[in-house]
């Protein structure tokens, strides 16, 4: 009539193994499949929009066959749409204010790189008129934007 100390008995007592709730163990482990298919769908979003942010201002430049320049730092822009419309960076101001919104933001005075960035579209005239403003107001370093030709 002795009950054995390792418990022969079915029910009542305690269970062995660490499982105590329901018959599932305690995970001490972390899951990072949630955390990396997040972050790799960041990844792609942050690719696909960052050559979308360069430009504010829309224009279809006209084609060259020059390379590309290197550029250690942004160069202040003046964009000229095909209606005509003028931008600093991607503000729109008037013709007249060009000269006097330069030297304001121009950050090593008379020596900053600018560059015009006109639409194939755009008057002949706005463009000119643009960059002689530009050249009065002193700056000598003056640059067209372009693209080049497809196929090369």
């Amino acid at each position: 009539m002795g009950m054995s100390a390792a418990g022969g008995s079915k029910g009542g007592g305690r269970r062995r193994g660490g499982r105590g709730r329901g018959g599932k163990a305690v995970m001490s482990e972390i899951n990072v499949t949630p955390f990396v298919d997040v972050m790799l769908v960041l990844l792609i979003i942050f690719m696909v929009a960052a050559p979308m942010m360069t430009v504010g201002v829309p224009i279809d430049l006209p084609e060259t066959q020059a390379k590309a320049l290197n550029a250690e730092t942004q160069p202040i822009t003046i964009s000229v749409k095909s209606d005509g419309q003028v931008f600093l960076q991607e503000t729109p101001i008037p013709v007249e204010e060009v000269a006097a919104k330069l030297e304001a933001i121009a950050t090593t005075g008379y020596s900053e790189r600018i560059f015009v960035r006109g639409d194939a579209t755009s008057p002949y005239g706005v463009i000119a008129d643009v960059m002689s403003r530009i050249q009065e107001a002193g700056f000598k370093n003056i640059g067209l934007v372009t693209q080049p030709k497809k196929g090369q």
